[in-house]
């Protein structure tokens, strides 16, 4: 059944009409686990990171587990005209680049704002694209853990794998051939947080409350392809690559 963000008039109609059709040419999406997407209330869904097609078809199959799929955005894209007016129609988040108090204030307002709208995210916890040459997920930054700690808000991991067979990973096109490829995802049980949730500023929390997460979506990933992942996770500033990218 599908919540009431998604059953009520909104933004995310018209869109949905053009996007599902669309992506349903070049992919089929198969997920396993949907029953651990909330029905209601807010979460922070986190997902692995491997194209930049990415977004778009884990949107498409957070709409098709009756949610609403919402992002984090750079606060700049809400000053442009018009792009501004409809990620804020749709309710997406703004983060901006700050202080770590600042960063701090601005993550518990957000936390505050998900709970009172009773609405959900999705949160790259790497940030970008894996830099991991065989696309395992690399090392976590915390955006995800911090705002899931300050709001006492189920942490979901979610891993996908076939996006790249459709778009590479920086790829400058699409590859249509063979139609329709298949698009694997898995939703996992909330991360375990409990024994955290008091330290919800507390550095070393973050810091394993990420791990965790990392830990989680790498374990369904491991399902989904079938193979051992690394015992290593791939850390871009030990290998001397630059991090740039999302949250």
């Amino acid at each position: 059944m599908s919540s009431s963000e998604k059953s009520r008039p909104s933004w995310f109609w018209p869109l949905a009409a053009i996007v599902i059709p669309a992506v349903g040419l070049m992919a089929r999406i198969r997920i396993a686990g949907a029953e651990k997407m909330p029905r209601d209330g807010a979460y922070i869904l986190a997902p692995n990171h491997v194209s930049e097609l990415d977004p778009l078809m884990v949107a498409v199959a957070v709409w098709r587990m009756g949610r609403a799929p919402r992002f984090m955005a750079k606060d700049s894209l809400f000053r442009v005209p018009v792009l501004g007016a409809a990620l804020r129609a749709t309710g997406m988040v703004p983060v901006a680049r700050t202080s770590s108090r600042d960063g701090a204030a601005q993550t518990m307002a957000q936390a505050t704002a998900l709970v009172k709208d009773g609405r959900g995210v999705i949160v790259y916890p790497e940030g970008t694209l894996t830099r991991d040459p065989h696309l395992w997920p690399m090392r976590g930054k915390s955006g995800a853990a911090r705002l899931a700690l300050a709001g006492d808000l189920p942490l979901i991991p979610v891993a996908h794998w076939g996006v790249q067979d459709i778009m590479g990973r920086y790829a400058k096109g699409l590859s249509l051939w063979p139609p329709r490829k298949l698009v694997r995802m898995a939703v996992g049980d909330p991360v375990d947080l409990s024994d955290l949730k008091d330290r919800p500023t507390d550095p070393s929390a973050i810091a394993e409350a990420t791990s965790r997460l990392m830990a989680a979506i790498t374990a369904l990933l491991e399902g989904i392809r079938g193979e051992k992942a690394p015992d290593e996770r791939w850390d871009p500033s030990s290998h001397g690559q630059s991090e740039t990218g999302r949250l």
